[in-house]
């Protein structure tokens, strides 16, 4: 019996030990690579949302749903991340409906592009801090590159064991707590980079999307349909990467044979009154904080417009949610404009 203690306490203490380097080693992104603790902070915010943003860095840099709030009464919340591809879109959207069901959901149509993982890094900001569930298992199962293995989403020491010598005071500091870095899953950027010269037009040899992103685009509208939720595709109006025609040809065509709205934004700068040498912070690739107002503004006036969706200012509930939401927003914005 001794002997039978002896042991269990040996193991204990050793599982206890490699619980502690595992979340020690393991990033923290709280501030470096903040993108990959935007999936998380989803978790201590979620609620009753008329709207659910997904995609890559084209909706968490180009809309504000706090302004959205504030001028409309619209509630929004933006579950984007790095690179995040639309199979990722998918199984996100699978794991929101765990804790709320939107009237709408706005998927970024930007990641029909890629019909493959573009590598680990993107694949960790996105993955590594969801919460385990069977979306999650399907997320990894999904993205994996060829180099990667499932046991080190299960156990991230294996993947970061070598991590030792990269420790900052970041993993010392945020070992047992967090802290939000985003407003409502918007990264804001108050930098103004004016667009210079763009890189030359390179077109596709086939413009075609693949079928693995018209299989889960058709999975996001079935679920959605499912559970009484429209779906709306946008493209956010960057300048660069190239939005060409033929791609907004097939989304077109698509939306028209399922019924869904299709904002093309790209078309509509001047009419959002985008000012890509004001509203930008690198060059036209994405928006900073005064062009995302402007978006948010116009995609708002859109929703409310298309959609009928209710201006929540006024009802105390969720009047009290946004209170101290807008305070830490107007004081993080305060003398920018």
């Amino acid at each position: 019996m001794k002997k039978t203690v002896k042991i269990l306490a040996i193991v204990i203490v050793f599982v206890l030990i490699a619980a502690l380097l595992q979340r020690l080693l393991t990033p923290k992104y709280m501030t470096d690579l903040i993108e990959g603790s935007m999936v998380s902070q989803y978790y201590r915010e979620y609620g009753d949302h008329d709207v659910i943003f997904l995609g890559d860095c084209e909706v968490y840099s180009n809309y504000s749903p706090l302004k959205m709030y504030e001028d409309y009464g619209i509630t929004a919340y933006i579950r984007g991340s790095s690179q995040q591809l639309i199979w990722q879109s998918y199984y996100i959207l699978k794991e929101t409906l765990r804790y709320e069901t939107p009237r709408v959901v706005i998927f970024n149509v930007n990641s029909m592009r890629y019909s493959e993982p573009v590598s680990e890094a993107y694949n960790r900001l996105t993955i590594d801090r969801m919460r385990w569930s069977s979306e999650k298992i399907g997320i990894i199962k999904a993205s994996m590159t060829e180099e990667e293995s499932f046991l080190s989403y299960v156990f991230p020491i294996l993947r970061y064991h070598s991590r030792f010598d990269k420790l900052t005071e970041e993993d010392i500091e945020y070992l047992y707590r967090t802290k939000d870095n985003t407003f409502e899953g918007y990264l804001l950027n108050m930098e103004t980079r004016p667009v210079g010269d763009l890189p030359a037009k390179r077109p596709p040899k086939n413009y075609a999307f693949a079928e693995i992103c018209y299989d889960y685009l058709d999975r996001m509208e079935e679920l959605c349909r499912e559970n009484g939720i429209k779906l709306v595709l946008v493209k956010s109006p960057c300048l660069y990467p190239y939005w060409y025609e033929e791609y907004d040809e097939q989304i077109s065509s698509y939306a028209g044979e399922h019924g869904l709205i299709y904002y093309d934004l790209t078309k509509a700068r001047d009419e959002i009154g985008l000012d890509f040498s004001t509203d930008t912070y690198d060059g036209g690739v994405h928006l900073n904080l005064y062009g995302a107002e402007k978006l948010s503004a116009y995609i708002s006036e859109k929703l409310r417009d298309d959609l009928g969706l209710t201006d929540h200012r006024g009802e105390a509930d969720i009047e009290a949610r946004y209170i101290e939401k807008l305070k830490e927003y107007h004081k993080a914005t305060e003398g920018e404009k």
